[in-house]
């Protein structure tokens, strides 16, 4: 009897597929999504909409048309009424600025005649009854230049105002 051992045949090496190269030294690995085949196509079965759901649907769809071109006239108002309103503002305080500078420029000549004045002082009376008459003088003026002022700056506000309380109005009666 022949007592040998027949080896096992050896099995072929399974395939390898690599998910990424190994990358040389100091590289990055490049990864390689798996492939699919093609998504599989549903086809979506055919149904009738119900006439009921169709004019639900038509009427939201009108209403969503109305109430946009409603939004679409409301913001062009107030795009118009913000025009007005810094056209006003701008306009005022232009005026106020230029009212300052007026009242700037006489203070300053006031206090350049009451330094000219100072020079063809002879006396200590004669300087108190010039410092005195320059600060009466100046506290008019200053008293009625901040009326002026203020009643400038009231006009401007209200100007000011009026388009944003004319668009409030407005608003308030299509919305009532």
């Amino acid at each position: 009897m022949n007592d040998t051992v027949k080896p096992k045949p050896a099995k072929a090496a399974a395939p390898v597929i690599p998910m990424f190269e190994m990358p040389k030294f100091g590289e990055m690995p490049k990864f390689e999504m798996p492939k699919f085949g093609e998504m599989p196509k549903f086809d979506m079965p055919k149904m009738e909409i119900p006439a009921a759901f169709r004019e639900f649907a038509e009427k939201g769809i009108a209403q969503t048309k109305d109430a946009y071109e409603k939004m679409k006239a409301t913001a062009e108002q107030n795009t118009e009424m913000l025009e007005t309103v810094y056209s006003t503002a701008s306009k005022g305080t232009t005026e106020y600025g230029m009212k300052l500078i007026e009242m700037s420029r006489a203070n300053t000549n006031a206090a350049f005649d009451f330094f000219e004045k100072l020079f063809g002082v002879k006396s200590p009376t004669e300087l108190a009854e010039l410092s005195t008459a320059h600060a009466r003088s100046q506290f008019e003026t200053l008293s009625s230049q901040s009326k002026e002022l203020a009643s400038l700056c009231q006009k401007v506000a209200t100007d000011t105002a009026e388009p944003i309380k004319t668009g409030v109005a407005t608003a308030m009666k299509k919305v009532a």
